[in-house]
């Protein structure tokens, strides 16, 4: 277990139970910065020279960890960008069926277009909220996260892969913010049209990278208008009009997406597998452990598979007092939200649920 914490000096300072906001920095990015910076430094353009090299390669390293041909991954500075552009890519008036209260990220660009929206509700019954929306009003866009920042809540891969087989026509766009990283992803299995993620938080790769994963069949569905010089410039975007080139008009920065791609190195230095075994263990005892002491809501504790993000019963003066302890969490939604990563322990969750016994209120 010490050697899932190697890396992270944050962890001997804090008890970080805080993904779900940020991820952490290890120190093998960092050198990657301070050498890449170094080099620029001294360099100047000639360290861009190889820019083209650098980003290709991420870009396949992007496609080997979650199964999409790198032809097919685009390298956007945030899942908002990526995203935003898509949305004007599509032909309006179209209909888009949105989960109620997902992310701001996704529900407000949509709300904010001309787009006919329609809802499901995220509560116990997600997954059938979401059938009978699909059903009932038809739309030809679904967007949604693959897990809930406020509370946790997910779908798994197992349902969305069945839910696209059942409903064929649907473009699925999903945000993977708060799950890639946790668990191994197969993007082509699923049938997800669409997979757009900022890298900031699971995969800890830093600021102002992130990518999109495109099925092979998402061209000429929807027709990006953003083109620039960067348009043309690369292995996989080298003919004009290409679709990946309508997501990259501008420069790449290779401090950014290099730092993706060292750390999605990490990741598969470590293994996936050791990264959900661990996963799943914290997030099974967390669930058991909150459920006793009544700090869930209703619609978390009836459901099955969970994810390792939990919003528990709190307010402004347990977050400080959590604080005080240096027990990093967030506020969010109308408690704290505390998550566990891999290289999280069950010394932590115990140190966490024992100050909130302790706590007096």
């Amino acid at each position: 277990m010490s050697n899932l914490r190697k890396g992270f000096p944050v962890l001997d300072r804090y008890t970080y139970l805080n993904t779900a906001a940020s991820g952490l920095l290890h120190e093998k990015v960092l050198e990657f910065r301070q050498e890449h910076d170094l080099d620029f430094l001294i360099s100047g353009s000639v360290l861009k020279e190889g820019q083209s090299e650098l980003l290709t390669s991420v870009r396949e390293e992007v496609g080997e960890a979650f199964n999409c041909a790198p032809n097919r991954v685009g390298l956007v500075p945030n899942f908002s960008y990526g995203f935003n552009t898509l949305l004007e890519g599509i032909e309006k008036p179209k209909k888009v069926l949105l989960l109620k209260n997902d992310y701001p990220s996704i529900n407000w660009p949509v709300e904010s277009r001309d787009f006919e929206i329609c809802y499901a509700e995220i509560n116990e019954f997600l997954e059938e909220n979401i059938v009978e929306a699909l059903t009932k009003e038809q739309p030809e866009f679904f967007a949604f996260s693959i897990v809930q920042y406020i509370n946790g809540i997910k779908l798994s891969t197992a349902f969305l892969t069945q839910l696209k087989k059942d409903f064929p026509e649907v473009i699925f766009i999903a945000d993977g913010t708060q799950f890639l990283g946790t668990e191994a992803f197969d993007f082509d299995a699923t049938g997800i049209d669409v997979l757009i993620s900022s890298t900031y938080k699971w995969l800890n790769a830093g600021y102002g990278n992130g990518f999109m994963l495109f099925n092979k069949d998402i061209e000429g569905k929807v027709s990006p208008k953003h083109l620039g010089f960067g348009s043309l410039q690369g292995k996989y975007k080298a003919h004009e009009g290409n679709f990946l080139g309508k997501f990259e008009p501008g420069h790449q920065d290779t401090l950014n997406y290099g730092s993706l791609g060292e750390a999605l190195k990490l990741i598969k230095n470590i293994g996936i597998s050791t990264i959900e075994d661990q996963v799943n263990i914290l997030k099974g005892q967390a669930k058991k452990l909150f459920t006793e002491m009544n700090l869930l809501e209703d619609a978390v504790v009836k459901r099955g598979d969970h994810s390792s993000i939990f919003n528990i019963k709190g307010d402004d003066k347990l977050y400080q007092y959590l604080r005080e302890k240096d027990i990093i969490v967030s506020q969010r939604g109308e408690g704290l939200r505390v998550s566990f990563h891999y290289f999280n322990t069950e010394e932590e969750l115990e140190i966490l649920v024992k100050a909130l016994k302790a706590y007096k209120g």
